[in-house]
């Protein structure tokens, strides 16, 4: 039995799970794994490559490929958040865009994609202490885990977030354009027959449509901590 639990923290787009599970992880003092950042690693990798986002053949070339030789993995910087590293370069800072959020959307809908990067998922996380996030790491990924939180909010709240997010870096947004991108991605992802986004039945669902980033944090630690407690002394 782990000493330490796995933390997995699902949920929709723009529901805020990056934000949360880099000071969830923080706070608890455990490993940092976004799984959706190995996804978008796979999109930047396949726009490199030439190959088409939903060209499912050659998604499955470039994932397969990737991961014979290794070439995708997590690092943590030295204040604790991830970065990844993409055939030897720290390709973090490109991975969070709206395009390439919405290739990350379409090739982990590709299955050969999700097994390639299944086992680095599950390698990261076998001995406990790690929060993972994503859309399927409480469902397919760690159907074990001990802690599962399903972090949602509305499809308003989440457009006006990234809105928001995108002209604080002083990118031009449309505020109907990426509700109704939202919607989409939403409707893609549950719909999908390769791990589609749902609630684990064990999982907490936390909205976080009317809660601060700090409280949602706070709720979230609060549940592992007692799940330690569950697990007995390390």
């Amino acid at each position: 039995m782990r000493r330490r639990p796995i933390v997995a923290i699902d949920g929709p787009a723009g529901a805020g799970k990056t934000t949360v599970t880099v000071q969830v992880a923080q706070t608890l003092g455990y490993l940092l794994l976004g799984t959706g950042a190995l996804y978008r690693a796979v999109a930047l990798a396949a726009r490199r490559a030439g190959a088409a986002w939903d060209d499912a053949s050659a998604v499955e070339q470039v994932a397969n490929e990737i991961s014979a030789r290794g070439g995708v993995r997590i690092a943590r910087s030295a204040i604790g958040t991830q970065r990844v590293v993409l055939d030897g370069e720290d390709v973090t800072d490109l991975l969070y865009s709206e395009q390439m959020g919405g290739g990350a959307s379409q090739v982990s809908a590709v299955p050969a994609v999700r097994t390639a990067l299944l086992d680095v998922q599950r390698e990261a996380g076998k001995d406990g202490g790690i929060v993972a996030e994503g859309r399927d790491v409480g469902t397919v990924v760690f159907p074990d885990a001990e802690a599962k939180f399903f972090l949602t909010a509305s499809v308003t709240v989440r457009a006006r977030r990234r809105y928001d997010e995108m002209r604080a870096r002083g990118i031009a947004a449309d505020l109907e354009a990426i509700r109704r991108d939202v919607e989409q991605r939403d409707l893609r992802d549950s719909t999908r027959s390769v791990a589609p986004l749902v609630q684990a039945p064990d999982a907490l669902v936390v909205d976080s449509s009317e809660m601060t980033p700090q409280a949602v944090v706070d709720h979230i630690v609060a549940r592992v901590r007692r799940v330690e407690v569950e697990l007995g002394p390390r």
